[in-house]
């Protein structure tokens, strides 16, 4: 199982008041070795979701920082971090 194998854990979120679509940011820990953060729980058309950190480039698009690249890791970790803000 991922969960088993990743050992996320959410180790800061920060919910936002407000109306706007950015509902809170979050830091999550991997293994206990690689913290990321700047994740953003987001109400989107069809619910809540977890967006990935992201920056501003020179030409004035956003681009994610970090990419997870297996679709079990992506789900576990906004399972755990949905969890945690308590949807």
């Amino acid at each position: 199982m991922v969960k088993d194998e990743l050992k996320v854990a959410v180790s800061r979120l920060h919910k936002l008041d407000g109306d706007g679509p950015t509902k809170a940011f979050c830091d999550i820990s991997i293994l206990d070795s690689l913290v990321i953060n700047g994740l953003r729980v987001i109400e989107g058309k069809e619910g809540l979701f977890v967006s990935m950190p992201r920056e501003l480039g020179k030409d004035g698009k956003w681009y994610n920082t970090v990419a997870v690249l297996k679709r079990e890791a992506r789900d576990e970790i906004e399972r755990i971090v949905l969890e945690s803000y308590g949807a």
